[in-house]
């Protein structure tokens, strides 16, 4: 019934990728023509759309994004074993809530389906819908946002800026982690800041991440939704110059972070908001999508661990701490922290994605920031 309320891509479209050559991705994509979905085990990845804008706070705004299709679909794909079908669009409800409660259902029931939604368009505040998801799907939920604000805002119908606020604060809470990737301070208040900071989450500034891009693989690796925020990147490379911002991600970055996100065995569902509904950022978002697919071609299946045979273990003595445990992976050299988190029943032992630098950082006696936060967290 869910799929029954999407809208296909229009013939127009179609046409146009009629007259692409044979080697585009658009000849390599099956476009749904309405009616119910049952994956079976055909599709590794779904395209949908969004049109609709309202969380901005602009009032109704239809986004079309039929000129990032044609951008992406004018693409070739890299050698890729991934299947991908484009469900089509997410037409704006009558109310707000009606459009997040489809694209809720939609995820979970995607993700059941060993489908990864990718959506395009629209305000980030979707990220709330997809967030909701999992309550469905019944697991806790890490989420990361690529953004250049914190979106904590407490002003009542701010819901642009406030959608992170509802995540936290809404029964029921799922959430166990949040890290922003790219904040810029002056776009933040410091009472935010110091709220993020107090909760142990996490926050990167857009400098630490452009300095060392790899300080946010770990992070991608492991999230389960990833929301990335156009107006993060800055105008220069974006071609966003209705809200012009002078500072924040390159082209290079924004896609190398999707990548990272592709790359992520436990990423489940993933969104590109705040399209500008114009042509000059398009063909930025559909190397975005390009770079996000082919990390997920490349996934190294590494989660959840299964065996521990095809990893190195590493223990390390910390004076004044049990002993820190790594593990590093033959497959993709990857590295992993083991924690152990406080629940409701008992004490359980999970595996952090880290760096290498971070067990450099346990030989030095310094604890990684990622497992103390962890450890804090699961405390509290």
């Amino acid at each position: 019934m869910i799929y029954e309320l999407l809208r296909p891509i229009n013939n127009e479209l179609i046409t146009y990728i009629d007259g692409l050559q044979s080697q585009c991705i658009g000849k390599k994509v099956t476009f749904f023509s309405g009616g119910s979905f049952e994956n079976e085990g055909r599709y590794n990845i779904a395209i949908i759309g969004i049109s609709d804008n309202r969380g901005n706070g602009e009032g109704v705004s239809i986004v079309d994004i039929t000129k990032i299709r044609k951008a992406w679909y004018s693409l070739y794909p890299g050698n890729w074993g991934v299947n991908i079908i484009d469900l089509g669009d997410v037409v704006a409800g009558e109310r707000l809530e009606d459009t997040y409660y489809l694209v809720k259902t939609l995820v979970a029931d995607l993700v059941r389906q060993g489908v990864i939604p990718v959506f395009v368009g629209g305000s980030q505040d979707m990220t709330y819908a997809m967030y909701r998801a999992y309550d469905a799907l019944e697991q806790s939920v890490n989420l990361v946002s690529i953004d250049a604000k914190l979106d904590l805002s407490k002003t009542e119908g701010d819901v642009a800026n406030s959608y992170l606020t509802r995540i936290i604060l809404e029964e029921p809470t799922n959430l166990f982690n949040f890290s922003n990737i790219g904040y810029q301070t002056y776009f933040n208040a410091q009472e935010e800041i110091d709220l993020i900071a107090s909760l142990y989450f996490e926050a990167y500034r857009v400098g630490e991440i452009s300095g060392n891009i790899k300080l946010a693989e770990p992070v991608l690796r492991d999230a389960d939704i990833v929301s990335i925020d156009m107006t993060s990147v800055k105008s220069a490379d974006s071609g966003n110059f209705e809200f012009f911002n002078p500072n924040g991600f390159d082209g290079r970055e924004i896609c190398a972070l999707a990548r990272y996100s592709g790359l992520s065995d436990r990423v489940s569902s993933f969104g590109i908001f705040n399209y500008n509904n114009n042509k000059n950022e398009t063909l930025l978002i559909a190397q975005i999508l390009w770079y996000f697919v082919e990390g997920v071609n490349y996934r190294s299946n590494e989660y959840p661990f299964v065996s521990k045979a095809s990893y190195m273990k590493y223990i390390v003595p910390i004076e004044g701490y049990d002993d820190l445990i790594f593990y590093k992976s033959d497959i993709s050299e990857r590295w992993w922290i083991e924690a152990s988190i406080e629940t409701m029943d008992a004490e359980r032992k999970v595996l952090l994605p880290c760096s290498y630098e971070d067990y450099e950082l346990a030989i030095s006696q310094v604890i990684p920031e990622r497992w103390w936060r962890t450890i804090k967290k699961s405390v509290v």
